[in-house]
């Protein structure tokens, strides 16, 4: 890492042929990846990364240059490379630095640096042997440990520094079940800003059995019937669908491209008056958290939409900057060698005010879905389609048959706008999620709501 008088001169270089704003990111990262299939330790991945990116912001564009040699010397020429851009040849003042206070602070009872390679290992090997253990018909099953451990430096020309240390553990479990020419999957994941202790306070083998116990029973799931119905959406499915349906729509970048079905529509209506939207990076232990963003930005909570009205984008500094705007705390990047570009953090629901047996037992007849899979949007239209991994039929307002092959297809502002009863509830998932080539980790959340038609794809047998 690199001294604050480094930084400085850094940033005034950046500027020195002119421009708004310069910001420099620096990053040493450590990780270990191990993944085991079939019962074999296919890979063991260990490393250290460490490099720089350099920002320049001129006339709402932007230039990036980046290192993994923070000599003086090589840092020193990317910010001459980036400064290229501004043609103005007048230097813009640095402001001196000062250090930037987090807005919030975390916990980690157990750096994964610390812990030996062969405990790490151990419990992948317990994680397959407990799902392998469930049934016969268990055909592959993967397991993949991951965590990292990341320190960052971020110094702005706007006159702050500011220092991040994010600790992600996470552990995933994949099971293949086949029977008859029948195959079918059952995932889990659990994961965070968390250390060692989350396989302390999660019992991999009762994760694995979960996964193992989908599959298999999917082998006997009838086919899912096809038509528009009635949805209820379980809190334990996760936030996929708000996520796709509605997080990326917000994303200023894509608003003011007029990329998204939301662009324009500030202060408008967009969901149902039971429906509020949150992005909050400040929720401790989550996959989503930080204390600062990848522009030195404090970690905040920030309501997107509050009973259907959008209040808010979520906003990087350059996004920001178009519209005269804080920024939300939602620049994020891949690596040093990303620019920064809005994203979510953990972004879910706000819990409503039904109980969530209620809302199930609310519906004649229709689809529970327990677990969500896959899924897509075109972010320009609102148009959406999901895959469902565990839905069950509701018959007179009772769980009835597990089906299979089920998907959800609609329309993200006419679905949020349909929504008519929203639980106490409130259930998590996490993924990383892809935009602009760039993958971030996230946390998505969804109380169980009732959508009082949508339609399922399946089969008209």
């Amino acid at each position: 890492m690199i001294d604050q008088a480094l930084h400085f001169e850094i940033l005034g270089r950046t500027l020195g042929r002119g421009g708004e704003y310069a910001d420099v990111f620096v990053e040493s990262r450590s990780v270990t990846s191990l993944i085991l299939e079939d019962s074999r330790l296919e890979k063991i991945i260990t490393g250290n990364e460490t490099g720089a990116g350099i920002r320049l912001l001129y006339n709402g564009k932007t230039s990036y240059a980046f290192s993994n040699d923070l000599s003086a010397r090589a840092l020193l020429l990317a910010a001459a490379e980036a400064s290229r851009m501004a043609v103005d040849g007048s230097p813009r003042e640095v402001m001196r630095l000062t250090a930037r206070l987090p807005s919030v602070e975390f916990e980690i009872r157990s750096f994964p640096d610390d812990v030996p390679l062969e405990k790490k290992i151990a419990h992948i090997r317990n994680a397959e042997k407990s799902a392998r253990s469930y049934d016969s018909r268990i055909r592959q099953v993967t397991v993949i440990y991951r965590d990292s451990v990341q320190k960052v430096q971020t110094a702005a020309s706007e006159g702050f520094y500011a220092e991040d240390e994010r600790v992600y553990t996470s552990f995933v479990i994949q099971v293949i079940a086949g029977q008859d020419g029948v195959v079918q999957t059952g995932y889990e994941a659990i994961g965070g800003f968390t250390g060692f202790e989350l396989l302390d306070e999660e019992s991999v083998e009762a994760l694995s059995l979960k996964a193992a116990q989908r599959a298999v029973s999917m082998l006997t799931a009838r086919k899912a019937p096809a038509g528009r119905m009635p949805a209820v959406i379980s809190s334990k499915a996760g936030g996929t669908m708000i996520h796709e349906a509605i997080g990326h729509g917000l994303e200023a970048d894509l608003a003011q491209q007029g990329l998204s079905v939301f662009s324009g529509k500030l202060q408008g209506e967009v969901a149902s008056e039971l429906i509020t939207v949150i992005d909050d990076a400040t929720l401790p232990g989550k996959r989503g958290s930080f204390r600062f963003d990848d522009e030195g930005t404090p970690a905040q909570r920030t309501i997107l939409v509050e009973k259907g009205v959008l209040k808010s984008y979520m906003y990087d500094k350059l996004t920001a900057m178009k519209e005269g705007k804080l920024s939300t705390g939602n620049g994020r990047r891949e690596s040093y060698q990303n620019r920064p570009i809005p994203r979510m953090t953990n972004t879910f629901i706000a819990p409503g005010n039904h109980d969530p047996g209620e809302i199930v037992a609310s519906v004649d007849q229709g689809l529970l879905v327990i677990k969500m899979g896959g899924g897509q949007v075109n972010t320009v239209t609102g148009d959406f389609v999901f895959d469902v991994q565990e839905g069950y039929l509701i018959r007179n307002g009772r769980q009835g048959d597990l089906v299979r092959g089920a998907t959800l297809t609609g329309n993200g502002p006419q679905v949020l706008k349909s929504i008519d009863m929203v639980g106490t509830d409130l259930g998590f998932s996490i993924g990383t999620c892809g935009k602009d080539a760039q993958g971030v980790p996230v946390t998505d959340a969804m109380p169980t709501v009732r959508i009082p038609e949508i339609i399922v794809g399946g089969s008209h047998e």
